[in-house]
C-alpha cells in the first residue's frame, strides 16, 4: 500500500523536515507514545507533545497513526501491516535514542534523513578528526562548516495513508488530551512566536537577553524540543537581519548543537560529571540537606530572585535562562547539593526539558562540565539579582509577598522583610567560603 513508513520523534512538523523528501510518494505517518521516554517527562513537556500531536495531526489531515508502546516491536509491526520497505526518520543522537533506533534496525530497514540540529553531533571536529571539548573553537569550526539551507518540504510533500485502510491495526490509541491548558503547540504557533520575536525583540536581544524582568527573550526553546520548528529554518533569518542580537541569538542555536555534541561523545555524562575530577567533591546528605532541597524547589529560601525563578518554574514550566544559571549555583555552591538532583528536578518540570541541554548547562554552573564556569565563581544571589532585575520587576510578579518593597530593594532586603516571606536558609557569604574548601579539596 505505501511506499514508506514515517516515523516522527522529535520532528513534529511538516516543513524543513528533509525526511519527507526521502520517504517517497505515499507513506503513513506514525508516532509511538513511549513509556520509557514520556515516564521521566513532567506534565508540562508531556502536555506539550500532546498539543504538538494534535497540531501535526491536523496538518495530516487526521491521518497521524498513534500507537503506544515499545517502538522495537511497535514501528516493525507497523512496517509490516502498511508493507512498508523503508522507516523513515530524523535521526537520533541521544543515548537512549540510539539505542532505540538501533534495536527497529535489527528488524526493518531504517532510513535516516537529517536531525535536530544545524549541524548533526559528530560532525564538527578537529583537523586530525578528534572531538572539542572547549566552545569557542568549536563554534569558528561550526561556522565554518555551515549548514544547509531550510528543506522544501510541506504539506503537499507526501501523500498520507489513512491508518484507517491498514489492516491489523485494531490497537491504535487516541492522541492522549492535555491535562491542563497550557502554551499553543505545533509548527504554526512557533513560525507564529519566532517571527513575532524577529520583528519586535531580536533587535535588542544582544543587551536585553539577561534581563528576566523585560521578558525579551524568544521563548523558542521548547519548539526547538519538540521540533515544530528546524533550527536551520531559524538560522536562514538570521542571516537576512544583520545585528548585534541576530549574531548572539546564532551563537545561542550553536551552544545548543555543542551540547548535543558533547552527549554524543560521552553519553555518560547525562548523568555523570563530564570532567570525572569532580566525582570526588563532598555534598551534603540527609534530613538537613533534604529540607534545604525542598525550600529551593518551593521557592521558600529568602533569596527573592532564587525564589522568584523556581516559582515561575512551578507556574509555567518555564524559567528565564539567566536565572537558571542563579537558581542552579545557589542549590550546588550555596546549599552544597549535588547538580544532578536539580537538574533531574528541572527535567520533571521543564516544558522545554532537553537532555543535553539542561545536563551539561547544569554541569557548566558547578564547573564539571565542558566549558564550565571556574568552580571559583559563585553567583552571589542578592548582586545578581540587582544586576539583572535592577527594578525588581521580575521578583515582584513571582513573589507576591515582596510586591510592597520598591524597586531594587527587593533583592537586599535591608530594611527588612515581611512576615510571610522566610528568611534566609542559608549565608551565603559562609556557604562561598565552604564551597570554595570544597573544591580546593580537589587538587
Amino acid at each position: 500500500m505505501a511506499e514508506s513508513l514515517v516515523w516522527f520523534r522529535r520532528d513534529l512538523r511538516l516543513a524543513d523536515l528533509p525526511t519527507l523528501s526521502s520517504a517517497g510518494e505515499r507513506a503513513l505517518g506514525l508516532f509511538v507514545l513511549d513509556d520509557r521516554l514520556l515516564g521521566p517527562s513532567g506534565g508540562p513537556r508531556r502536555d506539550f507533545l500532546c498539543r504538538s500531536l494534535v497540531a501535526l495531526d491536523e496538518r495530516m489531515d487526521g491521518r497521524l497513526l498513534v500507537m503506544r508502546g515499545d517502538p522495537a516491536e511497535v514501528v516493525p509491526r507497523v512496517a509490516k501491516a502498511v508493507g512498508a520497505r523503508e522507516v523513515h526518520v530524523s535521526a537520533d543522537y541521544g543515548p537512549y535514542g540510539r539505542e532505540r533506533d538501533a534495536a527497529v534496525a535489527e528488524q526493518v530497514e531504517l532510513v535516516a534523513t537529517g536531525s535536530p540540529y544545524a549541524i548533526a553531533p559528530g560532525r564538527v571536529t578537529k583537523d586530525d578528526g578528534t572531538p572539542y571539548k572547549v566552545f569557542t573553537p568549536w563554534f569558528k569550526r561550526w561556522l565554518d562548516h555551515g549548514w544547509r539551507g531550510p528543506a522544501q518540504t510541506g504539506v503537499d510533500t507526501v501523500a498520507w495513508i489513512d491508518p484507517d485502510d491498514v489492516g491489523g491495526l485494531r490497537d491504535r490509541v487516541a492522541i492522549p488530551a492535555p491535562s491542563e491548558p497550557g502554551l499553543e503547540a505545533g509548527e504554526s504557533a512557533a513560525l507564529t512566536r519566532w517571527r513575532e520575536f524577529c520583528d519586535d525583540d531580536l533587535i535588542r536581544y544582544d543587551h536585553e537577553r539577561d534581563r528576566p524582568d523585560l521578558d525579551t527573550t524568544s521563548r523558542m526553546s521548547v519548539y526547538l524540543k519538540f521540533g515544530n520548528i528546524h533550527p536551520r529554518t531559524m538560522l536562514a533569518d538570521l542571516a537576512r537581519r544583520r545585528s548585534r542580537g541576530a549574531e548572539q541569538y546564532r551563537r545561542q542555536l550553536a551552544w545548543r548543537d555543542f551540547y548535543a555534541d558533547i552527549l554524543f561523545q560521552r553519553p555518560d555524562s547525562a548523568r555523570r560529571n563530564y570532567d570525572r575530577r569532580f566525582d570526588a567533591i563532598r555534598h551534603d546528605a540527609g534530613l538537613d540537606a533534604d529540607a534545604l532541597f525542598d525550600a529551593w524547589c518551593a521557592g521558600r529560601t529568602g533569596y527573592p530572585i532564587v525564589d522568584a525563578g523556581m516559582r515561575q518554574l512551578a507556574v509555567e514550566g518555564w524559567m528565564h535562562n539567566r536565572v537558571r544559571m542563579i537558581v542552579a549555583s545557589f542549590l550546588v555552591k550555596d546549599l552544597h547539593l549535588p547538580w544532578w538532583r536539580g537538574a533531574r528536578y528541572f527535567m520533571q518540570q521543564l516544558v522545554d526539558g532537553d537532555l543535553a541541554s539542561n545536563q551539561h548547562g547544569w554541569q557548566w554552573t558547578a564547573g564539571s562540565g565542558t566549558d564550565a564556569a571556574p568552580y571559583f565563581r559563585v553567583f552571589n544571589p542578592i548582586s545578581q539579582g540587582e544586576k539583572f532585575d535592577p527594578t525588581g520587576e521580575y521578583v515582584r510578579r513571582w513573589v507576591p509577598e515582596l510586591r510592597g518593597v520598591e524597586g531594587k530593594a527587593v533583592h537586599a532586603l535591608k530594611a527588612g522583610r515581611p512576615d510571610d516571606y522566610p528568611g534566609q536558609v542559608v549565608d551565603h557569604a559562609e556557604e562561598r567560603r565552604e564551597a570554595l574548601a570544597r573544591y580546593g579539596e580537589l587538587g
